[in-house]
């Protein structure tokens, strides 16, 4: 089925339009997941969050985009919400803290489930999570996408709607911060 067949069968409702969808697409959604929450549950979770949103709101739709640009789209813009989300618990734990109130766990978890991480590379892999956290939203964005999920720059501006340009930028300042931030553990050969 090509886009626009899949896009006529999504908006009718059909069950087949919405079984190719996530046929088509799970295994990269869970991949972007995975690069925002590396803990395999919390992403095959968003995974079905951002399913569900894909689901209730294609009706809007616009075509301007091509339909995996959306998917993406939608994908990245999930787990930033949940990551906002997320940091507001972590301000209200703080805060509760201050004034003795129950006290709450890091939610940096130390089994990381990503495509590709060997045993031997968790603890680097770990580490290397961490630092991605601190960029900044649109340099972890541009990051995942290209350096984790292997998409061009222009798939990368489409989705993030910048130009390619920006992304570029956006990459050199991640990878600048990356190498700022790690290079004590390069030093020592943590790394």
């Amino acid at each position: 089925m090509n886009d626009q067949n899949l896009l006529t069968a999504l908006q009718t409702g059909s069950e087949q339009g919405y079984k190719e969808l996530v046929d088509l697409y799970q295994e990269k959604v869970l991949n972007i997941c995975l690069g925002y929450f590396p803990v395999y549950q919390d992403a095959e979770d968003l995974t079905q969050e951002v399913f569900v949103k894909l689901f209730e709101t294609i009706d809007n739709f616009r075509g301007e985009a091509s339909l995996s640009t959306w998917v993406y789209r939608v994908a990245v813009n999930k787990c930033l919400e949940k990551l906002r989300y997320r940091k507001r618990g972590k301000r209200m734990a703080f805060f509760q803290s201050l004034i003795g109130l129950e006290e709450h766990a890091s939610h940096v978890a130390s089994n990381f489930d990503h495509p590709g991480v060997t045993l031997e590379n968790k603890e680097r892999t770990q580490l290397l999570y961490q630092h991605i956290e601190r960029l900044s939203e649109k340099q972890r964005t541009a990051f995942i996408l290209h350096r984790m999920e292997g998409l061009s720059y222009q798939e990368v501006a489409n989705i993030m709607e910048v130009t390619v340009s920006s992304v570029e930028s956006l990459l050199f300042r991640a990878k600048q911060n990356l190498k700022k931030t790690l290079r004590h553990y390069y030093e020592k050969q943590m790394i």
